[in-house]
């Protein structure tokens, strides 16, 4: 099977991705996506036809105004590259997706089972973690499921970076495993859901057991704080998936 890496040569201005961002074409699918649009549509038939042999692999140039029915107003450059070892190529993407940030979600509640919808979308590798097996539903793919009541090892083994979000069905549970991933200081994320008031009556028991002000300033709860009333759980999830991109996903490629 022929497959070409359609992939953003250089990227100048405002542009819908980045240099670097490619998809894999061949005639009859695509995986990946270079930022949608008349530019994608055009870079997608262009490869397309350089797989059937009715075009050469010249790199191509777009203006994105009003010709191209795009506004951004930048300019970018897509290159076609043969794809000679597609295990290869797939084994790449792979490994790129070891050196995502892993987010440890604690508990498969209502609020839970939501998130790990919404957060499946993002490039982040998702940890869930509860002890109550029958509790996790329908598990996206992708999603590594921890049937565990050890979240002292979950929290240990998080990197540099990660993140942990706290939604157990448990007060004092919720406590025990946000003040360990405090104590760490080198989480990137660390959300409890809850609301302002939960998270006074938590603040003063970490200050209690030793935790600095500064450590307890990194906490993120009320989770997806939007000063919405909503509690339904996909909305929350909607808004927690908003901020965990935003401060997780940011920090990875």
């Amino acid at each position: 099977m022929a497959v070409l890496r359609v992939v953003v040569a250089d990227a100048k201005g405002s542009t819908p991705r980045e240099q670097g961002a490619f998809m894999l074409v061949t005639e009859t699918a695509q995986t990946g996506t270079i930022g949608g649009g008349q530019l994608e549509w055009d870079s997608l038939a262009r490869a397309r036809q350089i797989l059937r042999g009715e075009a050469g692999r010249e790199e191509s140039r777009f203006v994105l105004g009003p010709q191209a029915n795009q506004c951004c107003g930048g300019v970018v450059v897509i290159r076609y590259e043969p794809v000679f070892d597609l295990d290869a190529e797939l084994r790449a993407i792979r490994a790129h997706r070891l050196s995502w940030p892993v987010l440890a979600v604690f508990g498969a509640g209502h609020v839970g089972r939501a998130l790990i919808q919404a957060a499946s979308l993002l490039p982040l590798s998702l940890r869930w973690i509860d002890p109550r097996a029958d509790e996790f539903g329908a598990v996206p793919e992708g999603v590594r499921v921890c049937v565990t009541d050890d979240w002292e090892r979950e929290i240990a083994g998080l990197k540099p970076g990660d993140g942990a979000l706290v939604m157990t069905p448990s007060h004092t549970l919720d406590a025990l495993i946000v003040a360990a991933a405090l104590e760490r200081g080198d989480l990137a994320y660390v959300g409890l859901i809850g609301s302002r008031s939960k998270r006074r009556r938590f603040e003063a028991g970490f200050r209690d057991v030793g935790l600095s002000q500064a450590q307890i300033d990194t906490l993120v709860c009320p989770i997806g704080a939007q000063g919405l009333r909503d509690k339904r759980p996909q909305i929350i999830a909607a808004f927690v998936a908003a901020e965990l991109a935003a401060r997780l996903v940011s920090r990875s490629d």
